[in-house]
């Protein structure tokens, strides 16, 4: 929390204390590099920095004069707020937020009594198509036909970002509502729809491109022969889940439309599988080099919107 004598508040939060240095160091640097004369120095701005971490930033501060020491001039004053109410408050919020979730109904008890419905941000896709008896949640199909219908000529279209603050109003409305209509003209920007969409694949607890297959998408990317590294994934993707299946041929029939339009959307097989390569697969858990990985996601996406016909065909080249 950053507080400066005019009244006005700043406050960073982080739980990675990497981070908090990181902030440290760029502030200071920041001041530092300012001339002499406006140079911030403790007698007008003051550094509080709270974390429940054992972090600690030198003070250079001569309490007497309240002035920087000269030999350390350029220093700032960060102090950690360390007390014992602050440590018997946080403990009295944590006892509370027990009793209150020990005595609160499950999860299971408020959607039997029709209190909360069933999550589509945010639940398994098969957990979402047996409730809808359907291979393909609703919300995908609307979203595509959305964006058919109104954003294949859109410049950009599923990289530009849209509103987040409609974007979650929108996913309120789809975990609340039985009915939704795209055309109303609270979702008129397409790339709110968009970005929905993508929201919807990221927060799924496993992604379209299942754990237990990555490895092995991975893999057949890596082939060098063409004819046989689509055959590969071709055969990977006959393995999916129905569900997995019948999204994934949906939504790149889709993508595929994106990429016909690249000389006025600007969106090549390129583009999109830069933008759903992280979005669509993952591994399970990140181990080596991540940068590696988002290579291999982004060209298994490409590759799939630029061979759609012979991996979701019906037989085979």
């Amino acid at each position: 929390q950053i507080t400066t004598v005019s009244g006005n508040e700043f406050l960073l939060q982080s739980d990675i204390d990497f981070i908090i240095l990181d902030w440290f160091h760029a502030i200071k640097n920041a001041i530092d590099r300012l001339p002499k004369e406006q140079r911030i120095t403790s007698r007008n701005l003051e550094f509080k920095l709270r974390r429940s971490s054992s972090i600690e930033f030198p003070s250079n501060l001569d309490t007497e004069s309240k002035e920087p020491k000269p030999e350390h001039r350029k220093s700032l004053i960060f102090r950690l707020n360390y007390s014992a109410s602050d440590t018997n408050d946080r403990n009295r919020v944590k006892s509370r937020l027990k009793k209150f979730i020990s005595r609160r109904p499950s999860l299971k008890t408020l959607q039997e009594k029709g209190l909360i419905k069933d999550q589509i941000f945010g639940s398994h896709l098969r957990l979402v198509c047996e409730h809808e008896k359907s291979t393909v949640p609703k919300f995908v199909k609307l979203c595509i036909a959305a964006v058919e219908k109104r954003g294949l000529d859109v410049d950009g279209i599923y990289r530009v970002s849209g509103n987040l603050a409609t974007i979650q109003k929108l996913r309120f409305v789809v975990n609340q509502e039985e009915k939704l209509n795209l055309d109303d003209s609270q979702w008129e920007d397409i790339h709110v729809v968009t970005g929905a969409l993508k929201m919807f694949f990221r927060e799924l607890p496993e992604p379209l491109f299942p754990y237990c297959l990555f490895e092995q998408f991975v893999e057949a990317i890596k082939i060098q022969d063409n004819a046989a590294r689509i055959k590969a994934i071709r055969n990977l993707v006959k393995q999916l889940p129905r569900p997995n299946y019948d999204t994934m041929k949906i939504l790149f029939e889709h993508l595929q439309k994106i990429a016909a339009k690249e000389s006025v959307n600007l969106m090549s097989t390129q583009s999109l599988g830069i933008v759903f390569g992280p979005t669509l697969l993952r591994p399970e858990k990140e181990t080596g080099n991540m940068a590696v990985h988002m290579l291999y996601q982004n060209q298994i996406v490409e590759l799939m919107l630029s061979e759609y016909s012979k991996i979701f065909g019906s037989e085979e080249d």
